[in-house]
């Protein structure tokens, strides 16, 4: 059957834009070595037409640098076009996979949705709403439980308006304390007497009796 009809040909995998890019980019790095190989003949037939006499010989190779020349801008209208190619394959390239980039992102954000509807559902709502008033009945509760253990006990029942005159009444009581007029009195009042009693003082300070005479000291 094979050889009537012929055995048909595998089929080719479609191209890869990035493996077109690497060989357009790898021929137009051939044509660049080509063009920098022309100049170089340019410069050495420029070189040696610098020493040469006006004539025939001068005239050839005015004629081969100019066929080189020629040939020059053919290869660097190769080159040109092998680098349009080259980046309008980038450009295609790149938004390839940028719309694979987006779908990837499309596509986990549409997981992650399916997620968090599956997680959704397991919460209860009024449930939640049940357990913020249980605890806010048991944080009352609590609040009510210090407030009587910090209970004062065997406290006298004083009227707040008493407790208020006799604040305002400390004000005066430490005002009073400040009067320092009793200190001068001290200071003026006369020396303790350091004698017996109804003893005379002589002049030089020796104590006499009421004969005049120096007082013997009892023992």
């Amino acid at each position: 059957m094979d050889r009537l009809f012929g055995k048909s040909k595998p089929k080719q995998p479609p191209a890869n834009l990035t493996d077109c890019i690497s060989n357009v980019d790898s021929r137009g790095e051939s044509v660049e070595k080509k063009i920098a190989k022309l100049d170089a003949e340019l410069v050495k037939i420029k070189n040696q037409m610098k020493k040469m006499r006006n004539g025939p010989s001068k005239n050839m190779l005015k004629q081969k640098a100019l066929k080189i020349l020629k040939q020059k801008k053919m290869y660097e209208g190769q080159r040109d076009n092998l680098m349009q190619q080259s980046f309008n394959m980038e450009q295609v390239n790149f938004t390839v996979n940028n719309l694979k980039d987006t779908q990837t992102t499309v596509s986990a954000m549409k997981t992650g949705l399916k997620e968090m509807k599956k997680e959704y559902k397991k919460v209860d709502i009024n449930k939640i709403e049940d357990l913020q008033d249980d605890m806010t009945d048991m944080l009352e509760m609590a609040d009510e439980i210090n407030e009587t253990l910090g209970r004062d006990y065997a406290m006298p029942d004083v009227d707040e308006e008493d407790l208020e005159a006799e604040f305002d009444a400390l004000g005066d009581d430490f005002l009073a304390d400040e009067d320092t007029s009793y200190l001068d009195e001290a200071s003026s009042a006369p020396a303790v007497p350091d004698t017996e009693p109804g003893a005379a003082v002589s002049e030089g300070g020796v104590a006499v009796d009421e004969f005049g005479l120096p007082q013997i000291p009892s023992t």
